[in-house]
């Protein structure tokens, strides 16, 4: 008995190998879901003084060494009030690039002291160029491309940001 399930095993094997692959016309291949924004916080961006606020966001925080290198990727859309924040595992200068990021980001580095460092303003999009940030930074925000720009946003401004409960 064992020999005959051991025989039928080997042509069962057999005959799958030598079982052709589809032609690849005949391959369905599925889009990949845009991935959806999840918010997870707040953030505001403080003037130099520290004083009044800015503009205000509602943010997606990533901090898992696999998600910051999946960031922003994939998605063909981004609301003009929303950001991801990145939180990086240590200080130092740091570098993002727009591989199969489809829509233009400002992209604002800011160091442990919460302080904007640089700012990379409309990233090009699907760049495998290197952005990088010129300075020590401990966070990574990004928003939709040309938000700096239109609200007055720059070097020396500071962020606050909370997490929701």
């Amino acid at each position: 008995m064992t020999r005959i399930f051991s025989l039928f095993f080997v042509f069962s094997i057999i005959l799958v190998s030598c079982n052709p692959e589809p032609k690849s016309s005949n391959i369905v291949r599925k889009e990949r879901a845009e991935p959806q924004f999840r918010e997870d916080g707040r953030l505001r961006i403080m003037n130099r003084e520290k004083t009044d606020t800015i503009r205000e966001l509602r943010i997606e925080i990533v901090e898992k060494n696999m998600d910051i290198q999946y960031g922003m990727m994939h998605r063909k859309s981004m609301d003009p009030n929303t950001g991801m924040l990145f939180i990086m595992p240590e200080e130092r200068p740091q570098s993002f690039y727009m591989k199969n990021t489809y829509v233009s980001l400002d992209i604002i580095y800011i160091n442990r002291n919460r302080e904007i460092v640089s700012i990379v303003e409309k990233a090009e999009p699907l760049s495998e160029k290197s952005l990088p940030s010129g300075a020590a930074a401990l966070y990574v925000l990004e928003v939709i491309g040309g938000y700096c720009a239109q609200h007055g946003i720059g070097r020396g401004m500071t962020v606050e940001f909370e997490r929701n409960p």
